[in-house]
């Protein structure tokens, strides 16, 4: 399936698969939950061999609603339902709490969920406003995730960035006592207000930061740099990508006020990052879609290290 998704929702934009169900407004939990096509449970079954013989130490999740094995994991794994994922974050957040996107990857191997903090925040001038992001596995090849990520209430691009001192994400693996893990990543993310704290000073610095239409190029070229063996097709497409984040970064309505400076570079590689139709649709971009709102993007982050080593 393109884009490696089987079901999701969105609210409004459309992603650049054309996969999912788009709603108007965001939905609440129960809502989300179906919209998503997440409205199934993993039921931990025996492993067989095929002369009838249990393996043990080891259970077979499988997907409650058309019996699909998701993965083969130890007994010793603790299964973390869809249900629980939307649970945790309507305890977390509270009332009025609004799901942006939800659904399954990879036949249900992987589940995410993004969903609007209540609260908005005015920096730099600007409306920001932080999602909490939740993702799983079921094939017991990760860790249950959750973050929290700013996004520009204008563009609607993320803008996550190297910010050490603050506290916004958390990561449990599928053993021990999974409930006090889920109050420890509560009482982690009500951290989250820190970072947003952290974030409003940096924002500040970046916007100080005078840049010139010489570094603007340099340093496009260097976050996406031309091979030097580059067949005469990977040179255009390197152009056309060069080009389409020098126009987000020159052209875009909501940046024109904004003055040429670090802080706009950055939102302009955020929008890159976040909305730009990659050359490849693999399943790894795919996964690195989702991920980037969970660990910051490679190309944000190289960024911000570029303007703050100028």
């Amino acid at each position: 399936m393109a884009a490696n998704v089987e079901t999701m929702f969105y609210v409004r934009e459309k992603p650049w698969h054309g996969l999912g169900t788009m709603v108007a407004e965001a939905p609440t939990s129960t809502a989300a939950l179906r919209l998503a096509g997440l409205d199934w449970m993993v039921v931990q079954e025996p492993v067989y061999t095929g002369y009838n013989e249990m393996v043990k130490g080891y259970k077979a999740n499988v997907r409650s609603s058309d019996r699909k094995v998701l993965g083969v994991v130890s007994d010793r794994y603790k299964v973390v339902q869809n249900v629980d994922a939307f649970g945790f974050t309507d305890e977390l957040l509270g009332k009025g709490v609004r799901y942006e996107t939800a659904g399954s990857l990879q036949e249900g191997k992987k589940v995410w969920l993004l969903a609007r903090l209540p609260r908005e925040y005015i920096i730099a001038g600007e409306r920001i406003s932080p999602y909490l992001v939740f993702s799983n596995t079921h094939d017991g090849s990760g860790s249950v995730k959750v973050a929290v990520t700013p996004v520009r209430v204008v563009c609607n691009n993320t803008l996550n960035l190297a910010l050490d001192t603050a506290k916004r994400s958390f990561s449990m693996i599928h053993t021990g006592n999974i409930h006090d893990k889920i109050q420890e990543a509560k009482d982690t993310l009500f951290m989250a207000e820190r970072y947003m704290d952290s974030l409003g000073i940096e924002f500040e610095q970046l916007r100080r930061q005078k840049i010139t239409d010489a570094q603007v190029k340099e340093y496009i070229e260097l976050l996406l740099p031309m091979e030097k063996d580059a067949t005469s097709i990977q040179s255009k497409n390197i152009i056309r990508l060069r080009k389409d984040m020098e126009q987000r970064y020159y052209d875009a309505p909501d940046l024109q006020k904004v003055g040429n400076n670090a802080y706009r570079f950055i939102n302009a590689v955020s929008d890159f990052a976040t909305h730009s139709e990659p050359l490849r649709r693999t399943a790894n971009y795919n996964e690195n879609l989702f991920g980037r709102t969970i660990d910051g993007n490679p190309l944000i982050d190289k960024a911000y290290q570029l303007v703050k080593a100028a």
